[in-house]
């Protein structure tokens, strides 16, 4: 009797376990629609430079952390500033959340000019002709401590763009295009 009610108390316990991280997305989401600070902790691998900016304030974007984040997403190569999408700081935000983490994003690539992007397709291969990198759209990165497959994962999940997996280069590609993928 102790072995049938000892295996029947492993099932239960199994279910319940099994339930409650089928609600940790949903309260994830939850978490999200509320109207709260988004903050960022990023890291330029490029330029070495570090911000931590709170983009919205519950309420609204605050335009000088946009404006500093679209400086810190820059063309280095260029030295040219673009406007960047408040919605690639959204989705960058959203999967911090999914993924359980406030480890700095290490930023790969940011905005590139035409001339840049141009430059980087006729020296390497993985460079898209019209890229959203040259809309300030996109981005590529990993984030510090999160395996990358992890990143991807979560990034699908979301289900808001483009998602690229480059696991030799070590980085994860989502812009705010249309919804696909690709590695």
């Amino acid at each position: 009797m102790d072995k049938f009610d000892s295996q029947r108390r492993k099932i239960i316990l199994s279910g319940c376990a099994a339930a409650g991280l089928a609600l940790l997305p949903g309260l994830a989401e939850a978490s999200l629609s509320a109207a709260r600070p988004r903050i960022l902790t990023l890291s330029n691998m490029h330029t070495g430079e570090t911000m931590k900016t709170e983009f919205f304030n519950g309420q609204t974007y605050n335009q000088s952390e946009l404006a500093r984040l679209n400086h810190f997403f820059r063309d280095y190569r260029a030295n040219k500033v673009k406007n960047i999408d408040p919605h690639l700081f959204e989705q960058l935000y959203r999967l911090q959340v999914m993924l359980g983490t406030r480890k700095p994003v290490q930023l790969i690539s940011g905005y590139r000019s035409l001339a840049t992007n141009n430059k980087l397709r006729s020296t390497g291969s993985g460079v898209a002709k019209h890229s959203y990198h040259t809309l300030g759209q996109a981005m590529d990165f990993h984030i510090e401590g999160v395996q990358l497959a992890m990143v991807r994962s979560a990034a699908l999940k979301m289900g808001a763009g483009g998602v690229g997996y480059y696991p030799k280069s070590n980085f994860v590609h989502i812009d705010t295009g249309p919804v696909r993928h690709w590695q």
